[in-house]
């Protein structure tokens, strides 16, 4: 019996979001009286922080504390329409909908501020903590709070605002019929070390190492949290996740989530991530958002790394102790490219 070392890498060039229809977001943003926004979406929140992302978007862009930015994607029917959470376009769809609300939004509010000091809206700017300065002369000033107050119960105006996002038509190459389906992509590379037990076919992950280009990284702790747990999520597809997890006679195989295979928090593992920012001049603040990205270069990467190990090239997934023995026996040996040891 020996254990196997073996190492996998891979790469991706990964599109945000489709040109399907201009794949549009749209977004809605209004202050409460007490000089509060909501953002009203469509869009869901599946767990990727597009909330957050969306609330720090919206505050960047009113001049307001984050703390006074709330989103609600409660209901489809009643909030403005959205292609849905999915191709990893929420950052990058949603966000310049929610910039193009806000800014509209802002632009009421700095009028109403106007009228209430008695100066040009131009002349006017946000601290970003909830209160609206003339330039040049600090000391007059307003609260938002109270240009919210003024607006509504004294001159009559609604601070909201409307935005649409969505991709221009691709133009179509006469010739080669050839068009731009997406407006920017996301790229990854992936190093991933594991090791083989030929006489099992069992397969531990040892360590992975990779580098994730995400446009600009708008909240860097959600990111590099969702690059970690989404790769774990592409290890547990390569490896486990399967309705027939031993045998290719469902008999034997899982009959429920309680027998569904997948990885434990005890067989997560180190991984070192380098995330590389390069703003997208279309993207909102230059962030495209990680997305399906953090999953799918671990996939290859795990074949590959396999393969590496033990010379069993495994096309599909997932790579189960069962198909690594096959595949041994079928070399008449494991057949290792890296480093080996016996056991």
């Amino acid at each position: 019996m020996a254990v196997h070392k073996g190492r996998g890498f891979s790469c991706i060039n990964y599109p945000i979001g489709m040109n399907l229809g201009g794949d549009p977001s749209q977004a809605l943003v209004h202050s409460t009286p007490d000089g509060k926004f909501m953002v009203t979406l469509s869009a869901i929140d599946l767990g990727q922080g597009m909330k957050q992302v969306s609330r720090q978007i919206a505050a960047e862009t009113l001049g307001v504390p984050i703390e006074d930015v709330y989103v609600d994607t409660a209901d489809s029917d009643t909030g403005p329409h959205d292609m849905g959470s999915f191709a990893s376009r929420g950052t990058h769809r949603v966000g310049n909908a929610v910039i193009q609300a806000a800014r509209e939004a802002r632009s009421v509010m700095l009028d109403a501020a106007a009228e209430e000091l008695e100066v040009s809206a131009a002349d006017l700017e946000t601290d970003g903590k909830g209160n609206i300065h003339v330039k040049g002369a600090p000391s007059r000033t307003i609260a938002v709070a109270d240009t919210a107050i003024a607006a509504q119960f004294r001159q009559g105006r609604t601070i909201s605002g409307r935005g649409i996002f969505l991709i221009p038509m691709s133009d179509v190459d006469p010739d080669t019929g050839e068009m731009t389906p997406v407006s920017c992509f996301a790229h990854a590379a992936v190093v991933l070390d594991l090791q083989v037990d030929d006489e099992t076919g069992e397969v531990e992950v040892l360590e992975v190492n990779s580098a994730y280009e995400v446009g600009r990284a708008l909240n860097p702790k959600m990111v590099e949290q969702q690059l970690i747990g989404g790769a774990w999520m592409g290890i547990s597809h390569a490896l486990f996740e399967t309705t027939e997890p031993h045998y290719p006679n469902r008999d034997y195989g899982a009959t429920d989530f309680n027998h569904y295979l997948m990885p434990g928090p005890g067989q997560v593992v180190p991984h070192h991530i380098a995330v590389l920012e390069r703003p997208a001049e279309d993207a909102p603040y230059g962030g495209k958002g990680p997305g399906e990205m953090c999953a799918n270069p671990l996939l290859p990467a795990v074949t590959n790394a396999v393969y590496n190990a033990v010379g069993v090239r495994i096309d599909a997934l997932p790579v189960t102790p069962e198909k690594i023995l096959r595949g041994i026996k079928a070399n008449g040996g494991a057949r290792p490219q890296g480093q080996s040891w016996e056991v």
